[in-house]
């Protein structure tokens, strides 16, 4: 498939990044400077430098031919407020009418969503983020309030919980079970299974907890 990937350097996309290199997928890139790109994939993806937060330079790196895009861009505190919301919408203005293209993003476990069974333990899960980490808290839930209103692109997405560097297990839950501050998963498996989303309609228009 022919993959867009948003957020190619940070922890999680360049995951993304190799993970989707080396099951065959062509991947084009768009970063700030493509110096910090793996210099053993720099070759074999298509670059294009630029900064996601300029609507010229996103709708030129969506191509005609564009399959997927991938959204894996993290926040930390040196990140503008609504970073992902605001990239997250040239994105899906851009995808408007383009309904075999998959809009595929990871979110944020302290985002509740209809679907979720709600314990003790979720509950503070957002409690602590919305305290502590209110600028990524605030970001995911104004990006999935966001894909809301375009009932017409084909999205999917995952909201891991703590994640941290680990190998790639490809054994993990996604769904709505219950999940609290002890929850986790590896950068490597979110990555496995945004990547599985490619071609399973199973989430469509839903975003799962991911966790082992």
């Amino acid at each position: 498939m022919k993959i867009t990937l948003f957020g190619a350097t940070g922890s999680l996309g360049s995951e993304c990044l190799r993970q989707a290199v080396l099951a065959g997928h062509d991947v084009t890139v768009l970063v700030r400077s493509a110096a910090k790109l793996p210099a053993d994939l720099r070759d074999r993806i298509s670059v294009v430098e630029g900064d996601a937060l300029n609507v010229d330079d996103v709708w030129r790196v969506i191509g005609e031919e564009t399959d997927a895009v991938m959204f894996a861009i993290g926040v930390d505190k040196h990140s503008l407020p609504d970073l992902c919301t605001e990239i997250s919408r040239h994105i899906l203005d851009a995808l408007r009418g383009e309904p075999r293209i998959r809009f595929i993003w990871c979110g944020g476990g302290s985002t509740f969503v209809p679907e979720d069974r709600i314990s003790l333990g979720a509950r503070f899960v957002r409690k602590f983020a919305a305290l502590f980490m209110s600028l990524r808290h605030e970001d995911k839930e104004h990006q999935y309030q966001l894909l809301m209103q375009y009932p017409d692109v084909q999205w999917l997405g995952v909201r891991p919980l703590q994640m941290r560097k680990g190998e790639l297990r490809g054994q993990y839950r996604m769904g709505f079970d219950h999940f609290n501050g002890f929850s986790a998963i590896s950068f490597a498996d979110c990555a496995h299974a945004m990547l599985g989303l490619l071609q399973d309609d199973t989430w469509l228009h839903k975003a799962p907890i991911v966790q082992y």
